[in-house]
C-alpha cells in the first residue's frame, strides 16, 4: 500500500513537477486602546475565535491588539471579554503577538510583508509567511477618517496600505487576499485606489463619507461591546455553512443587516462571487453555533442602540447618567465630564475652522462654506498626509475621534488645489500650542 502511495509522488519528483499545499493566513488588528473603545478588541477576539474554530492554526494567525481590557479595573469579569450581550468569552486562547506599544502602522505593514528582520525583537516576531498558493485574510477595526485609520499611536494612510498590498502581490505573497475594514469613512481606504487586477477583494463598514456604528451597549460594563458591521459578518460566519456561502453572499447579508451605514465592496468583485468564505476564514468544523439561538433576538437591538463611532464617548456617559442617583456626587461628576467633552469637541472644530478660514482668506475666501460642508473624494494623498501630520504635531492627537471626524476639511483644502506648504503655514499660525485631552 505504501508503494502505491509513494509511486505518484516519486513520479512527480522525477519529472520535475513541483507541488505545494495551500494554506490560510490571517492578520487581525484592533487599532485602539482604553475601556471606552472596548468593542474594537472584542471584535478582534471574536474574529480570532472564528478562524481558530475553523481550523486555521495559531501559527498562521497574527493578532495585534493593545490588550488592556481583560484585566482592566472596570472589567466586572476579569480575564473575560465578550462581543455581544449574553455572549461567551472571546478572549480565551487569543495569541498575544503584538500588544501595547507594538501595535503600530509600521509593524502592521512589516507583518504583511513578511519582514522577519524588522520584527525580530518585537512581540512574538510572527509575520505572514504566505506564498503564491496561499489565501490571506486581513481584518482591521478601529476609528478612522478620510484616507486613514488610527492605531494606538500613529495612523495608517490609504496610500501606504495599498502600496503594501501591491508589494505583497508583486512578491507573490498570496494567491487571493480579502480585507474587511471597520472604521468611520473606511470606504476611503480602498475607493479608487485598490486595484481590481491583483486578486484582492475588500469590504468596508461605511462608504468614504460617513461614520461606522457601535452597538450592544452593556450597562454592567458601561461600554459598547461591538461594532455593527463587524458583529454582523462575524455572527453570519458563526451561524452559516461558510463552505457553501460565497464572499459576495456574506457581503450582501452584512450590507442588508448593517442598517446605519452603507457597507461597500471594492477590488476584484469576481473573486467574491467565485470563492467561499471558508477559503479565507477556514473550513468550519461544525454548523452548530452557540450564537444561533439568539442572533435573531439581537438583530432588532443592532438597529435600536447603534450610535456613530465618534459619539460613543458621549453616549456612554449619557447611559451612565440614566442609572446614577439624582443629585449624587457621581451625577455631578458625570455631568461635568459630559460638559467637558462637548467643550473639547467645540475647541477642535473651532481650531480646524480657523485653519481653513486663515488659509482661504488668502486663497479663495468664497470657498469656505463648501470646504466646511462638502466631503470631497480624496485624490491628493501626499498633500493630505503632510497636513494631517502637521495637525498631529502642532494641534492635537490624531487618535482623538473628534479630530478624526473633522479631517475631511483638511482633505478638502488639498482637493481644491492648495499646496500643503500653504496649509501648513496656516496650521502653524493657528496652533501656537498643542492641546492635550485627558483621554
Amino acid at each position: 500500500m505504501y508503494r502505491q502511495l509513494l509511486l505518484p509522488i516519486l513520479c512527480l519528483v522525477l519529472f520535475g513537477i513541483s507541488f505545494s499545499w495551500a494554506a490560510n493566513w490571517a492578520v487581525l488588528v484592533a487599532g485602539s486602546r482604553d475601556w471606552v473603545n472596548y468593542r474594537h478588541q472584542a471584535d478582534v477576539c471574536h474574529a480570532y475565535q472564528i478562524l481558530h474554530k475553523n481550523g486555521i492554526p495559531d501559527s498562521n494567525i497574527v493578532v495585534m491588539m493593545y490588550d488592556d481590557l481583560a484585566h482592566h479595573w472596570r472589567n466586572p469579569t476579569k480575564g473575560i471579554i465578550i462581543n455581544h450581550p449574553k455572549g461567551n468569552d472571546v478572549y480565551h486562547g487569543v495569541p498575544h503577538d503584538y500588544t501595547g506599544k507594538d501595535v503600530t502602522p509600521e509593524n502592521f505593514m512589516n507583518v504583511l510583508l513578511g519582514n522577519q528582520e524588522a520584527m525580530h525583537n518585537i512581540g512574538s516576531g510572527k509575520v505572514l509567511e504566505s506564498g503564491p498558493e496561499d489565501n490571506v485574510f486581513i481584518y482591521y477595526t478601529d476609528h478612522g477618517a478620510v484616507g486613514l485609520v488610527a492605531f494606538p499611536s500613529g495612523v495608517l494612510y490609504a496610500k501606504d496600505l495599498n502600496q503594501t498590498i501591491n508589494t505583497m502581490y508583486n512578491q507573490k505573497k498570496y494567491k487571493q487576499l480579502v480585507i474587511y475594514i471597520e472604521a468611520c469613512e473606511s470606504g476611503s481606504m480602498l475607493e479608487d485606489i485598490l486595484s481590481d487586477k491583483i486578486n484582492v477583494y475588500g469590504t468596508t463598514a461605511s462608504n468614504a463619507q460617513e461614520s461606522s456604528y457601535a452597538c450592544y451597549h452593556d450597562v454592567l460594563r458601561g461600554t459598547y461591546l461591538g461594532d455593527v458591521y463587524s458583529v454582523v459578518w462575524m455572527e453570519d460566519s458563526d451561524a452559516e455553512m461558510i463552505d457553501k456561502e460565497t464572499l459576495y453572499q456574506q457581503y450582501l447579508i452584512t450590507q442588508s443587516k448593517t442598517n446605519a451605514s452603507h457597507v461597500m465592496q471594492y477590488g476584484d468583485l469576481n473573486l467574491a462571487k467565485s470563492h467561499n468564505v471558508s477559503e479565507f476564514q477556514g473550513v468550519e468544523k461544525s454548523n452548530v453555533s452557540k450564537y444561533n439561538n439568539f442572533i435573531d433576538q439581537y438583530n432588532s437591538l443592532l438597529r435600536r442602540d447603534a450610535v456613530r463611532s465618534e459619539d460613543v464617548r458621549i453616549e456612554i456617559i449619557k447611559h451612565r447618567l440614566t442609572i446614577v442617583e439624582v443629585n449624587s456626587i457621581e451625577e455631578k461628576e458625570l455631568t461635568n465630564e459630559l460638559t467637558q467633552l462637548y467643550k473639547d469637541r467645540n475647541i477642535i472644530f473651532h481650531r480646524i475652522y480657523q485653519i481653513a478660514s486663515t488659509v482661504l482668506s488668502l486663497n479663495r475666501e468664497n470657498y469656505l462654506e463648501m470646504i466646511l460642508e462638502k466631503r470631497m473624494k480624496l485624490t491628493q494623498h501626499d498633500c493630505y498626509i503632510s497636513v494631517t501630520q502637521r495637525i498631529h504635531e502642532k494641534c492635537f492627537d490624531l487618535q482623538n475621534e473628534f479630530v478624526l471626524n473633522k479631517l475631511y476639511i483638511m482633505a478638502n483644502l488639498c482637493e481644491i488645489g492648495l499646496l500643503d506648504i500653504t496649509i501648513n503655514q496656516a496650521i502653524d499660525e493657528v496652533c501656537n500650542h498643542r492641546i492635550y485631552f485627558d483621554y
